[in-house]
């Protein structure tokens, strides 16, 4: 009985220990590059596709959908087997995947950065820098950010729900941060926006959620086209 006590406060402690690691992965402050990508909102504010803060409402809901459909089966499949051979054949499978230069460049320079930090920031689970070590210079990984995040998500004990709902989080966090950057919205009326877009991520979580990889798609085609405009707009303030 003493013993059972004992191995339960334990493991209670490893548990809370590894909350904090899981919350710091959410983190805006932890550098990733990020907030240097705007998901294509700042192309569609140049073509006039979003014009004020109910064109970004709907621009927010359909990247929401697109993100769950086409996305997060690769952050579940990750999440369910953070292994070095499984997260390479996942990012392999997505590179081919994506079409859009614009939104492949970005995911890859967003993954990279986070996988180095990562492996830096959380050198107690020494496979994240094994990992990375193993991979970069073989050609073989081009470190997209969604199966980047699901295998960091594994590895730290984040269940594969709670992985997905957080990438859906940073998404909508990040492309509020870059309305807010675009005078689309001031930083109140942002946190206005972003707990009333809340349901609506959830509900769309909720339905694209624990899916195979087989079953990735678009829903939204007519947004993936207006950020591959990005890299032709004459003044731009995101890389993406």
């Amino acid at each position: 009985m003493e013993q059972d006590l004992v191995e339960s406060d334990g493991k209670s402690k490893r548990n809370c220990t590894l909350q904090w690691s899981q919350w710091q992965l959410l983190d805006s402050i932890l550098p990733t590059g990020g907030f240097a990508h705007s998901f294509g909102l700042e192309a569609a504010i140049q073509t006039r596709f979003v014009t004020g803060p109910d064109d970004l409402k709907t621009f927010i809901s359909h990247l929401l959908e697109n993100t769950g459909s086409l996305i997060l089966p690769f952050v579940y499949s990750t999440t369910m087997n953070p292994t070095l051979e499984n997260w390479q054949r996942l990012d392999r499978i997505l590179d081919a995947t994506l079409t859009n230069e614009v939104g492949r460049k970005a995911s890859v320079s967003q993954g990279s950065s986070l996988m180095r930090v990562a492996a830096s920031v959380f050198a107690e689970f020494p496979s994240l820098k094994s990992m990375r070590d193993a991979s970069i210079g073989s050609g073989t990984v081009s470190f997209h950010h969604a199966p980047v995040f699901g295998l960091i998500s594994g590895v730290i004990g984040m269940d594969s729900g709670s992985s997905q709902r957080a990438y859906m989080f940073i998404t909508m966090r990040d492309v509020i941060s870059a309305a807010t950057r675009l005078n689309l919205v001031g930083p109140l009326g942002a946190a206005v926006l972003q707990h009333q877009i809340a349901p609506v991520a959830e509900a769309l979580t909720t339905k694209w959620m624990d899916r195979p990889v087989e079953d990735a798609c678009q829903t939204a085609p007519l947004l993936d086209t207006i950020q591959g405009c990005h890299g032709y707009l004459f003044s731009r303030l995101f890389c993406s």
